[in-house]
């Protein structure tokens, strides 16, 4: 908002020659009502950021219900366990290193220098909401790569892996695509990458690439779950035990997601010049709430059928999962594109999550929650997608522009500049996490602290690492005799008939 400026001196001119005592007066009301406009525009707007991480941080309630549901019975209580920890390990860690490694300014454009423990916190372009919206999506990759190595990883794997993604590897990929220093970033005005940076608005790469491909070299290393494939090759299925509770973290992470994209805008009472009273940022909030909510909803029909086609079941699970994949492919171009371009990216999205599974069955790579292809997959289409159709306006009034020639996408004739940044962006992730996490998990595999034994494996980590079922199964006393108990089906065995005469 435009300051309100006022000059005594011109004023008593106007006043007359005993006017200067009023226009000292009047000026200083209105310097007192130019400030308060501006401390509620902070105030708004910090109220607008920490209501935004809120809802970021109950996606790890929806991750929590996710997993549980994706996995057998008997490792319930390890999966939910870990995904409280890597909000708890990530807590402290993204506070001691994460955020300044990320967001340190001024620093190079590898990585961010200052801001450790939050030191210099507030300031002008840093608040304590920003370090917990940010911690917030850290967490949020961290949770991605649990999935994919559920059922079969060691409790100490978790609590390395996690520290290490969320206070150094996760921060600084943001640094390099959100930080202003940040050598591909949209808003390092002084060196934009191909003249226009990288536009992750949200995160496709920098959250679901980075979680999807640390949860690729887990799962890969580790090797497959025991009995997911048999002894001829043969694609077995190992079905998690709860679709309720994979549809209740779906609607949670759906409800999360209005926290993840608009929320990436860190503002909201900014106006857009000529777009009259109307028009400003509230509204590119409002239509990136749109194009969410479209590429969701197409994924998860175009799954629906997709897979009905493919295996001739209405399968819920696998219509959970694209709705999920089609968010992390809109991701990184929420803010810039159409709504009708929305509808696109979640077909295809949908199409990548199918095709990225098939190629995991014929390769062996067994990934419980299909972690590395829903959000590693589709959140490299994502990137892609937006290369091909972020539209002029909206990029210019996202990124704050007037730059004259910055690329869009290229679809939308704004040339292949842009599609440029974003597959260096993809190759870039690729490597860097790979290098990083994959040499980590290298470690603790010949270290043999990542993956348990086959026993504990074939007995369930709940029993054997937790002290007991996350459920009850048996009535051991009569004081469980009139609970509702969730009982084991054991197969039956052969019966004998017996016919006797009295």
């Amino acid at each position: 908002m435009a300051s309100l400026d006022c000059s005594a001196d011109q004023l008593a001119q106007l006043l007359g020659p005993n006017g200067t005592a009023a226009a000292s007066f009047i000026c200083d009301r209105f310097s007192a009502v130019s400030d308060s406009f501006t401390d509620t525009n902070y105030a708004v707007d910090n109220t607008y950021l920490l209501f935004s991480a809120y809802l970021v941080f109950a996606m790890q309630l929806g991750f929590a219900m996710l997993c549980a549901g994706s996995v057998r019975a008997k490792n319930t209580m390890n999966i939910m366990l870990t995904n409280v920890l890597d909000a708890a390990t990530g807590g402290l860690f993204y506070y001691l290193f994460g955020f300044a490694f990320a967001f340190g300014s001024p620093s190079n454009g590898f990585i961010g220098k200052h801001f450790f423990a939050l030191k210099s916190i507030p300031t002008s372009t840093f608040d304590y909401s920003n370090f917990l919206y940010q911690w917030a999506f850290a967490i949020a990759a961290a949770g991605i790569t649990s999935g994919s190595i559920a059922e079969r990883t060691q409790f100490v794997a978790y609590l390395i892996y996690s520290s290490f993604l969320t206070g150094f590897v996760y921060p600084v990929v943001s640094h390099w695509f959100w930080s202003s220093d940040g050598w591909a970033s949209a808003s390092n005005s002084g060196n934009l990458l191909f003249g226009s940076g990288v536009i992750d608005f949200a995160g496709s790469g920098v959250v679901h690439m980075v979680g999807g491909i640390a949860g690729l070299w887990g799962a890969f290393i580790e090797g497959p779950r025991i009995g997911r494939f048999g002894h001829s090759g043969r694609s077995l299925v190992l079905r998690g035990h709860s679709s309720t509770l994979v549809v209740l973290g779906t609607f949670l992470l759906w409800f999360g997601w209005y926290g993840f994209n608009p929320g990436s805008f860190l503002k909201i009472s900014v106006a857009y010049s000529g777009g009259g009273n109307y028009y400003g940022q509230w509204s590119a909030v409002g239509r990136t709430a749109v194009t969410t909510t479209l590429a969701g909803c197409t994924a998860a029909l175009t799954t629906l059928f997709g897979k009905r086609i493919l295996s001739g079941h209405w399968n819920v699970t696998d219509v959970c999962n694209g709705l999920l994949g089609g968010f992390a492919a809109i991701t990184s171009g929420c803010s810039v594109v159409e709504p009708w371009a929305a509808i696109i990216c979640g077909f295809v999205a949908a199409v990548v999550l199918i095709s990225c599974n098939k190629l995991a069955e014929k390769v062996k790579f067994d990934d419980p929650l299909e972690a590395t292809q829903l959000h590693g997959g589709c959140g490299a289409w994502g990137i892609i997608f937006t290369a091909l159709f972020a539209t002029k306006d909206y990029v210019s009034q996202v990124y704050n522009s007037g730059q004259p020639g910055r690329p869009y996408g290229l679809f939308m004739g704004g040339g292949g500049r842009l599609l440029a940044a974003h597959i260096i962006q993809i190759l870039v992730i690729t490597g860097w996490v790979s290098a990083t996490m994959g040499t980590l998990f290298f470690i603790l595999h010949k270290l043999k602290l990542l993956r348990i034994s086959a026993e504990d494996e074939m007995a369930g980590m709940d029993l054997t690492r937790h002290g007991g079922f996350a459920y009850m199964y048996h009535e051991d006393d009569d004081s469980n005799k009139h609970a509702f108990e969730l009982r084991k089906i054991e197969p039956a065995a052969p019966t004998t008939i017996v016919t006797t005469t009295n």
